[in-house]
C-alpha cells in the first residue's frame, strides 16, 4: 500500500464509524419518544464494547486465515492477537494495522443493526451481555467462514458484508425477537416514528458512511473502489425510487419513511456486489431491493413476529436479495486486475466466478448455500444465547417499565423536556 491507499483506508474507517451514530439516529427517530435514548444507547454501546473485544481477542479468530501460518479459525489466540496488534507500539505494518481498524468498524455495526428489532422491550442489562457474547460466538466465526474459510473456498463471494453482516444480523434479529416476544399491544396499537427528521438525518449519515463501507472494502484507492462507490450511489438512489413507486401505487402516498427505507434497502442489497458488478447492474439491485423489502416487511404482520423497526425485512431480506442478484450479475470484467494483484486471467476466474447472466451458473448455487448456512447458524446460536439470558437475568423489561418507557426505567433520562 502506498500513502494514498493508506489515506483512503483511514478515511473509509472513519466513515464507517460515523455510520453507527447515523444508525442510532435512524432507529431513534423511528422509535417511540419514550424509548429514543434507549435506542441511542444500544447502538453506541456497540462502538464501545466491540472494539475492546476485537483488539484483545476476536481479530485473530475472525481473520486467522490471513496470518502467515494459515492456522485456521481456532489458530487465533489471545497472545497471537496481542502480538499482531502490539503491546509495544507500532510492531505491525501500517498496511496491516489499518485493516485491523477497518474491519473493527464492521464488527461494531453488525450487532447495532440487531437493536432495531428488539426496540421498546429489551433490558439494557441483557443487551450489555448479549452484544459481546454474540460478537464472539456468532459474528466472529461467520466472518471467518465468509472471508477466510469455507465460503471463500467453495467460491461464494461477498464484497463488503451482505452475508457476513446484513443476513447474519437479520437471522439473529428474528431469533432474538421470537424469544423476547411481542410488544404490549402489538399489532393492534400502532407505533409510528416519533421524529421523521431524525430518520432522514440518520439516512443521510448512513448513505454518506456507506461509501467508506463499500468502496473501502476494495482495500486500496483503485478502480475497484471507484466502481464500488458508483454502484453504492446508484443502488441507493434506485432503492429509494423503487420503494416510493410501489408505496405510492399501493397506498396512495409516497412517505418520508418509505423513501428513507428504500435508500437503506438499496444500500444493503448492493453491499455484497459493490465491487463485482457494472454500474448499470446496480440500478437493478436498488429497484428490486426497494420493491422487494417493501413487501418483505409486511410478512411480520402475516406471520406474527414483532420486528419493531423492520431489521429482518430490510437487512436480512435486502442481504438475501443482493446475494441472489450477485449470483446473476457478477462480472469478472468489473474486477480491476491491478487492485487484486492478479495478472493471470485464469487465476482471476478461479477466484471470482461470473454470474449466470455472464456465462456462469455455479456462483448462484454457491451464493444460496453460503446464505442458507449463515442464516441457519446465526438463528440457532442466537436463539440459544437468548434463551440462556432469558433463563438467567431475563431478557425483557417489566410491563410497568415498558408502559412508562425505557428511557426512564433503563437510563433515568428523558429525551425531550417539554
Amino acid at each position: 500500500m502506498n500513502s494514498g491507499d493508506i489515506a483512503w483506508m483511514l478515511i473509509s474507517t472513519a466513515l464507517v464509524v460515523f455510520m453507527i451514530p447515523g444508525l442510532a439516529l435512524f432507529y431513534g427517530g423511528m422509535d417511540r419518544s419514550k424509548n429514543v435514548l434507549n435506542m441511542l444507547n444500544m447502538n453506541m454501546y456497540c462502538i464501545g464494547i466491540v472494539p475492546l473485544l476485537w483488539v484483545t481477542l476476536t481479530w485473530t479468530l475472525g481473520n486467522s486465515g490471513n496470518s502467515e501460518d494459515e492456522s485456521g479459525f481456532w489458530g487465533g489466540d489471545l497472545i497471537g492477537n496481542w502480538n499482531q496488534i502490539g503491546l509495544d507500539g507500532l510492531n505491525m505494518k501500517p498496511d496491516d494495522l489499518i485493516f485491523v481498524a477497518f474491519l473493527m468498524t464492521f464488527a461494531s455495526i453488525t450487532p447495532a443493526l440487531i437493536s432495531g428489532a428488539v426496540a421498546d422491550r429489551m433490558k439494557f442489562s441483557a443487551w450489555v451481555i448479549f452484544v459481546p457474547v454474540w460478537s464472539l460466538i456468532v459474528y466472529t466465526p461467520v466472518t471467518y467462514w465468509v472471508y477466510n474459510g469455507w465460503h471463500e473456498g467453495m467460491g461464494a463471494i461477498d464484497f463488503a458484508g451482505g452475508t457476513a453482516i446484513h443476513i447474519n444480523a437479520g437471522a439473529a434479529s428474528l431469533a432474538l425477537i421470537l424469544v423476547l416476544g411481542k410488544r404490549k399491544g402489538w399489532p393492534s396499537e400502532s407505533s409510528p416514528p416519533h421524529n421523521l427528521p431524525l430518520v432522514m438525518l440518520g439516512t443521510g449519515i448512513l448513505w454518506f458512511g456507506w461509501f467508506g463501507f463499500n468502496a473501502g472494502s476494495a482495500g486500496l484507492a483503485n478502480g475497484q473502489a471507484v466502481q464500488a462507490l458508483l454502484n453504492t450511489f446508484v443502488a441507493a438512489a434506485a432503492g429509494m425510487i423503487g420503494w416510493m413507486i410501489i408505496e405510492w401505487y399501493r397506498d396512495g402516498k409516497a412517505t418520508t419513511l418509505g423513501a428513507c427505507s428504500g435508500v437503506v434497502a438499496g444500500l444493503v442489497a448492493i453491499t455484497p456486489a459493490a465491487g463485482y458488478v457494472g454500474g448499470l447492474s446496480s440500478i437493478v439491485f436498488g429497484l428490486v431491493a426497494g420493491v422487494g423489502c417493501y413487501f418483505l416487511i409486511g410478512l411480520k404482520n402475516k406471520l406474527g413476529y414483532d420486528d419493531s423497526l423492520d431489521v429482518v425485512g430490510v437487512h436480512g431480506g435486502g442481504g438475501v436479495i443482493g446475494g441472489l442478484l450477485l449470483g446473476l450479475f457478477a462480472d469478472n470484467s468489473a474486477i480491476n486486475d491491478e487492485s487484486l494483484a492478479i495478472n493471470n486471467e485464469e487465476l482471476k476466474e478461479e477466484w471470482f466466478q461470473d454470474g449466470l447472466f455472464f456465462g456462469g451458473g455455479e456462483l448462484f448455487i454457491d451464493q444460496v448455500v453460503a446464505m442458507v448456512s449463515v442464516i441457519a447458524f446465526s438463528f440457532v446460536v442466537t436463539f440459544a444465547i437468548a434463551k440462556a439470558l432469558d433463563a438467567t437475568i431475563g431478557l425483557r423489561v417489566s410491563e410497568e417499565d415498558e408502559q412508562s418507557g425505557l428511557d426512564q426505567s433503563q437510563h433515568a433520562e428523558t429525551a425531550y423536556n417539554l
